[in-house]
């Protein structure tokens, strides 16, 4: 543990992309910005309808209804892109603000140790996972039948968070953080089994629906599968990540393309000959192979490095300590 503490120390300052507006490969940033989009639009066409006369009746009727998931199969199957609407969708406050709060906290950690590329697909599968897990058990418990009937539906971060938990427990359960608050750091399993926790206390105490754990069952389903195939050395993310820089480079030549993707592989190492590390000082260790190492960090995770090139990282930190 200390020898995966110490290499971890000298990466973390390098292959943590910072929370701020304009760094593109932080994918936890881009997640948080859509989803607090979404709620402030939301909560703006709301305002609007209710001085248009209208009642918060309308307002579900026109808009809500038409951006959550349903638990009828058959209006679901009329409403398809509401797989995609409803993983971004809050209504209420403290539903969006916990939700970030934990999907900062979780995606920023799995950001640190696999890289930035698993943590949309790792969301969006959460997600989907937890709509299956949703629709199924609404409409195979009787108890539940008759809420499905009457039009319930299900929106919100929720499962998509609970995948990224998981999967950053399945992926690191013993890794250690927030090292300031409690000497040697706070366990990853700890913090998950906290989350998990408020989670069943909120149902428990009447403060959240019963109905919202077969969601979050469904992301953590996900989160724990999606985790056990990338150590096998299956990355589901791939395909998405693939699907989405298609989609975002749609307008572009085919040598254009591959040209950005060459850069976008390349971007680290472009970054660091433009502005030296000011970070890593490794005397006897040359420096542009502690900076591939931190580019592999980057590109693919922690868990890539091969014990030679942890090691590497280890006498690296020795080093630096050394000198100041």
């Amino acid at each position: 543990m200390y020898t995966n503490t110490r290499t971890m120390e000298v990466a973390e300052k390098e292959r943590m992309p910072r929370l701020s507006l304009g760094e593109e490969r932080n994918m936890v940033t881009q997640l948080l910005l859509l989803n607090v989009t979404v709620y402030i639009l939301l909560y703006f066409i709301k305002i609007i309808y209710q001085m248009e006369g209208f009642t918060i009746a309308d307002f579900d009727r026109d808009i809500l209804h038409n951006t959550v998931v349903s638990a009828q199969p058959m209006t679901l199957l009329t409403k398809p892109w509401t797989l995609l609407t409803a993983m971004f969708t809050h209504t209420a406050f403290w539903d969006i603000f916990s939700n970030m709060v934990w999907l900062y906290c979780f995606g920023s950690l799995l950001q640190q140790f696999s890289g930035f590329r698993l943590v949309v697909p790792l969301y969006i599968f959460g997600s989907l996972c937890g709509y299956v897990f949703y629709v199924t058990g609404m409409n195979l418990v009787p108890a539940l039948k008759p809420l499905a009937s009457a039009g319930a539906g299900i929106m919100g971060a929720g499962a998509g968070v609970m995948a990224i938990a998981i999967g950053l427990t399945t992926l690191a359960p013993t890794n250690r953080v927030f090292p300031l608050l409690l000497k040697g750091g706070i366990p990853v399993w700890i913090i998950t089994l906290i989350y998990i926790g408020l989670h069943i206390t909120a149902v428990l105490t009447g403060g959240g629906r019963m109905t919202s754990l077969m969601f979050l069952l469904g992301g953590a389903f996900m989160g724990f599968m999606f985790i056990a195939q990338y150590k096998k050395g299956h990355n589901w993310a791939i395909g998405i990540n693939t699907f989405f820089f298609n989609i975002s480079h749609i307008f572009h030549s085919k040598a254009d393309t591959a040209s950005l993707r060459e850069e976008m592989l390349e971007s680290d190492k472009q970054a660091r000959k433009a502005n030296p590390v000011p970070y890593v000082r490794v005397g006897h260790i040359p420096e542009h192979k502690v900076n591939e190492l931190l580019d592999k960090i980057n590109e693919q995770g922690f868990q890539s490095l091969s014990p030679e090139e942890k090691e590497t990282l280890i006498r690296a930190s020795r080093e630096q300590d050394t000198e100041n």
